[in-house]
């Protein structure tokens, strides 16, 4: 029998630590080099909760 893979368990932001500064900046420069666009540059950094000025 597999193993259970999901659950109903849904972590709160407040659970989360945050992520390393030097991280965040690494995360930054591989998003902006795969984007297509600024639009999505953004658009991706803000999903991944790294966007320049959030802390």
């Amino acid at each position: 029998m597999p193993a259970k893979t999901s659950d109903k368990t849904e972590i709160g932001e407040e659970e989360l630590p945050p992520v390393a500064d030097e991280t965040a900046s690494s995360a930054r420069r591989v998003v902006a080099a795969y984007a297509t666009d600024a639009d999505e540059c953004r658009m991706l950094l803000a999903m991944l909760g790294i966007a320049p000025g959030e802390a």
